[in-house]
């Protein structure tokens, strides 16, 4: 772990965990998120940012300078299906095209509680038929809740027998909307942003009285019989630990191409953090290997 790890760290456990832990309402978590956002995070220079329409949906698509014809990233991002956006997520993503010198969406797919439970993996599952005939094939993508709900997306996919995307990434996936991994009670105080303790109040909002067990709430559960690569990594002290560990298992057992990457004291969803920590360049481009390897298939 660096010192610059290791400073983020212990700031994210001083200030942000404290505010997550306290904040009741949705709005104030995602004006908080966003600010959050204003302050850590910096696109890549010269990326285009437009604003597109996904079905009845908005999205930001990112391009690359050097954009090469090939896949498109599809990307969803987290924040508990509560809080988090385009706008909080867009420099994260925007550094990944320019690695990969992919073009990138990202969905404003709707949050609970105004939209519970299945909103998200409905509008996820739309997003995916309006690309699936993308000429260089499509990769799924997300961090987090959002990471969870690029899994629930796949095994739809899945199930309805749609064209498979090439691969699906995530940082520090929710797949357990139970909280049932060890993991949870065990880094509760070890996990430095994410509060436990908030995890009930805000399954509530997101499920409003549906069966936290339901495949497309906790992808842990779901069928994935004849999908495509999958490449997850987590933190050793983040309380969705087991939730990536898991589901890694679950993924093998079914015969899932997988890599799973377990990173040392690293706070949550960590590649945020791109240009403040080298773990997250160092984490950025192991996926870039990863996904220039799909797209040779």
């Amino acid at each position: 772990m660096s010192l610059r790890a290791r400073l983020l760290s212990g700031w994210l456990r001083r200030t942000e965990k404290p505010l997550l832990a306290r904040a009741a309402h949705p709005e104030r978590l995602r004006r908080q998120m966003e600010r959050s956002a204003r302050l850590f995070f910096r696109a890549s220079k010269n990326a285009v940012f437009a604003p597109v329409s996904i079905g009845d949906l908005e999205a930001v698509k990112i391009t690359p300078p050097d954009a090469k014809d090939g896949p498109l990233i599809l990307y969803f991002h987290g924040g508990g299906y509560i809080f988090g956006s385009p706008r909080t997520h867009r420099a994260l993503v925007a550094h990944l095209a320019a690695r990969t010198r992919m073009p990138a969406l990202l969905p404003r797919y709707r949050l609970a509680p105004e939209h519970p439970f299945p909103a998200a993996p409905d509008d996820a599952l739309a997003c995916y038929r309006a690309v699936i005939d993308h000429p260089g094939g499509v990769i799924l993508g997300g961090d987090s809740a959002g990471g969870g709900l690029a899994l629930v997306l796949l095994a739809q996919i899945c199930a309805d027998g749609l064209r498979q995307p090439l691969g699906t990434f995530c940082f520090s996936p929710l797949t357990d909307m139970t909280f049932s991994g060890r993991s949870f009670v065990a880094n509760a105080a070890a996990d430095a942003l994410l509060p436990a303790a908030r995890a009930a109040d805000l399954a509530q909002m997101y499920l409003q009285g549906a069966d936290a067990a339901d495949p497309r709430a906790s992808p842990l559960n779901a069928d994935f019989t004849g999908a495509s690569p999958v490449w997850i990594t987590a933190g050793d002290t983040e309380i969705l630990l087991d939730d990536a560990r898991r589901m890694a298992e679950h993924l093998m057992d079914q015969h899932v191409d997988v890599t799973c990457v377990i990173e040392s004291d690293l706070p949550h969803v960590w590649p945020m953090f791109q240009g403040l920590i080298p773990e997250a360049d160092q984490t950025l481009a192991e996926l870039n290997g990863w996904i220039s390897s799909l797209s040779r298939l």
